[in-house]
């Protein structure tokens, strides 16, 4: 049943797309102050594009503080929304599973982008427990996302040529400043005590921060939230915080806290110690005019709770 109604809500909506594109004029949708419309589905994506567009764009993401891409499902003002759209990005990798059909058609009339599909295969993670299954959160490695980005700067110069140059220097700045942001992060993490670089989190969004930084990953749910938790993980978990001796775990500001807190409590009756050590953003960032609300200040609040935490009780 849950199937047949996604299915049915996925046909009502690419009936509604065509139907809009129909009613549309053939004329270019930039905006009358002369700036290209982009659309984006996560705000980590926005905040990037925004940056590096400068004042020649008008970016608006579809998924706000605390959204849940896995989850998400378009609305019919997200439809109005991307057929106004110039330019389309979405992360790809499965993040947005239940919108990948609308970019499909969308596409068909319009420039729309997968940054993270542009990466080299043998550079995206995949799911241990699922055959296939890549690792969307390609943003927490700086390397990686600054290649998705590449590839939507490229589109973008596609789209408005005489931008080009404005969009490749906004790029290289920005990069510098991402380049910087690595090394700080590279630098505070590895100042953790290597046996209490063990990350336990809500799902598995973290791999590629873990890889990046030397650090153990664990992730209640698996790299969808759709991913059911059981007994067993919670009972697994408390077990290798027992044997490693993990000092904090984290909660996720777009995922209920519920299951970091039976691990909590869990651990409690077990007579172990550990602390919550704090809220990580993953799926989404923080509320627009915060340092959190942008992929730089979101990142960096990342690494500087995550060694606070971790480094706590460390000599």
């Amino acid at each position: 049943m849950r199937f047949l109604i996604k299915r049915i809500g996925s046909i009502l909506i690419l009936s509604l797309i065509i139907f809009l594109a129909a009613c549309n004029s053939e004329e270019a949708s930039q905006s009358d102050d002369g700036k290209i419309n982009v659309v984006t589905t996560i705000s980590q994506l926005g905040d990037s594009i925004s940056v590096i567009g400068g004042d020649r764009v008008e970016v608006e993401s579809l998924m706000g503080p605390s959204i849940d891409p896995h989850l998400y499902n378009a609305t019919q003002s997200d439809i109005a929304t991307i057929e106004e759209a110039d330019v389309i990005f979405y992360n790809g990798l499965e993040l947005e599973a239940n919108m990948i059909r609308i970019f499909e058609e969308i596409g068909q009339s319009k420039p729309v982008l997968a940054v993270g599909e542009t990466i080299p295969e043998d550079s995206i993670l995949e799911d241990e427990e699922e055959a296939g299954a890549d690792d969307p959160h390609i943003w927490f490695d700086i390397d990686l996302w600054k290649q998705g980005l590449d590839a939507a700067v490229e589109e973008l110069k596609q789209y408005s040529p005489e931008d080009a140059d404005y969009f490749e220097a906004n790029k290289q700045e920005y990069f510098t400043e991402l380049d910087q942001l690595n090394e700080e992060s590279e630098e505070k993490l590895a100042a953790i005590p290597e046996e209490q670089r063990v990350l336990v989190t809500a799902h598995d969004a973290f791999g590629y921060f873990g890889k990046k930084y030397d650090i153990e990953v664990i992730g209640l749910q698996g790299l969808s939230t759709e991913d059911e938790v059981g007994i067993s993980n919670i009972t697994e978990t408390i077990e290798i915080i027992k044997e490693r001796e993990v000092p904090a775990i984290f909660i996720e500001s777009s995922i209920s806290e519920d299951t970091i807190q039976a691990v909590i409590e869990g651990a409690e009756s077990d007579g172990v110690n550990v602390s919550l050590g704090g809220e990580l953003f993953s799926d989404a960032m923080g509320e627009p005019g915060t340092d959190e609300g942008t992929y730089i200040g979101m990142y960096r609040h990342n690494v500087d709770t995550i060694y606070e935490a971790l480094s706590e009780g460390a000599e």
